[in-house]
């Protein structure tokens, strides 16, 4: 029987309210979440090359990318927050077999969605001109990095429908669906980026001359490549899901369009304390990059690959997030409160110990995952030092991952951004704007490294007191 298969079977067995044994809702957890993870780490490894061709450039051209890509992870978080809002919904009507209301939630998706990355690509393309000098940008590197955010400005409906569809198949269960989209996204920004980052060039392959086309765009290149890769994603993922899914395709709805108001609100209940937090926790980000930018333009890219090179360490967290926000979802909408309870510790328990592992490779193997970014002895040194703080943070980072994860499987929302909130605001950014004034990048990251297990922490209480089930109960 094919791993997928036995996820379907056990999956099913959730919404038929069939008895699970410890071992079956581990091979679940396994089943959903490996998918999910080797997706992620395919994402970072993405990130990774990209990184690795724009550091072959120098410290400007990636210094250029670092100043604005807080920003970018700020407008992301806002899309991401829609497509939650709509898609925690569609887990909970599969969970309670209920494929006609999944399918109406769909549409109304749709309309958000579009309405939402409208809106937010409007309000990209107006301040892509001066972003750069307002985050404390010199002159130097703005004009590289307002053409790098202008140009995913122009993207962010793509990369919203992605983002939507992704979602939406991954509270169905369809992983390796979602999974598969994700490595086509990666395959295609590393090509696009390779052929339009750099210029035609003569290479020697086994002792013979090889032409390779490019383009030579540079930043721009790397800002088009990835673009590109997203717009053609979204084509495919959106078909997959909205087209091809049994439990989603809108082909099967012979019923026409009728406005639920019901639908929005709930999205509205699940989707704005997300996008609350995500404005805030990217606002954040971006005070983060202010405070980064006056150490100058070694630290700002070191401080960008460190926390690409991070990434590897903390998408496993992610991926199991992923699947236990389907697992309680799905849980919730077919009214097994101690299965959520179950699903909830599993995941969390299982995250932490990954993630334990990878932030000892992280320590070991710091030099070596800098180095394959940059070839400049002063960003390495910085980017190492930084990674051996943060790797000790990790297992309670994972905590603080897959425990929200929980609570958005449920619905519950509210409180747990105003956790991310409290601990981002209050104590990562007082404290690195008070260590990097001697401490400088290592400050930074210190604080960060504190306030990632303060968080942790707070998540671990608040799944123990149990206040989250209160909301699957409503």
């Amino acid at each position: 029987m094919s791993k997928q298969k036995k996820s379907d079977i056990l999956l099913a067995a959730i919404r038929e309210g069939s008895p699970m044994s410890g071992s079956e809702k581990l091979n679940l957890i396994i089943g959903l979440s490996i998918p999910s993870i080797l997706a992620q780490i395919t994402n970072v490894m993405m990130f990774f090359i990209d990184q690795a061709m724009v550091g072959s450039l120098g410290a400007e051209a990636p210094a250029a990318i670092g100043l604005v890509e807080s920003s970018l992870w700020l407008f992301g978080g806002l899309a991401g927050a829609t497509s939650m809002g709509f898609s925690v919904q569609v887990a909970h009507f599969i969970g309670a077999n209920d494929f006609k209301k999944a399918r109406q939630v769909v549409r109304h998706g749709l309309l958000g969605s579009a309405c939402i990355s409208l809106l937010l690509m409007t309000i990209a393309l107006l301040i892509s001109q001066r972003l750069p000098y307002w985050l404390g940008g010199g002159p130097d590197i703005a004009p590289d990095a307002s053409r790098y955010f202008l140009i995913f400005a122009l993207a962010i409906p793509f990369m919203q429908f992605n983002n939507l569809a992704a979602s939406m198949l991954k509270c169905e269960g369809s992983m390796r669906i979602a999974s598969t989209m994700s490595v086509m996204l990666c395959v295609l920004d590393m090509v696009l980026n390779f052929l339009l980052i750099f210029p035609t060039r003569e290479v020697t392959l086994l002792g013979i001359a090889v032409t390779i086309p490019g383009a030579g765009l540079y930043v721009t290149g790397a800002a088009l490549g990835t673009a590109l890769a997203y717009c053609i994603t979204a084509l495919m993922q959106s078909w997959m899901a909205f087209w091809r899914s049994s439990s989603l395709s809108l082909h099967r709805v012979r019923e026409p369009f009728v406005f639920a108001g019901n639908y929005i609100w709930q999205a509205v209940k699940i989707g704005v304390p997300m996008a609350f937090q995500s404005v805030l926790m990217g606002g954040a980000q971006v005070v983060s990059t202010m405070i980064v930018a006056p150490l100058g333009n070694f630290a700002i890219a070191a401080n960008t690959f460190a926390i690409t090179a991070e990434s590897l360490c903390y998408m496993p967290g992610f991926g199991i997030g992923e699947a236990a926000t389907t697992l309680v979802g799905q849980s919730k909408g077919a009214a097994r409160w101690e299965l959520c309870r179950s699903f909830a510790w599993m995941t969390i328990g299982l995250g932490m110990l990954i993630m334990a592992f990878m932030g000892a490779v992280m320590y070991f193997f710091a030099p070596e995952m800098m180095s394959l970014m940059t070839p400049v002895e002063e960003i390495r040194q910085l980017g190492v030092a930084a990674l051996r703080i943060e790797a000790f943070a990790e297992p309670m980072f994972a905590a603080s991952i897959v425990a929200y994860s929980v609570c958005v499987g449920a619905g519950d929302t509210f409180r747990p951004a105003l956790i991310n909130l409290l601990s981002m605001w209050c104590v990562r950014l007082t404290l690195a704007a008070w260590l990097a004034r001697d401490y400088g990048l290592q400050g930074v990251w210190f604080a960060m490294a504190v306030e990632l297990s303060f968080r942790g922490l707070l998540f671990l209480v608040r799944i123990w007191r149990g206040r989250w089930m209160k909301q699957l109960k409503v």
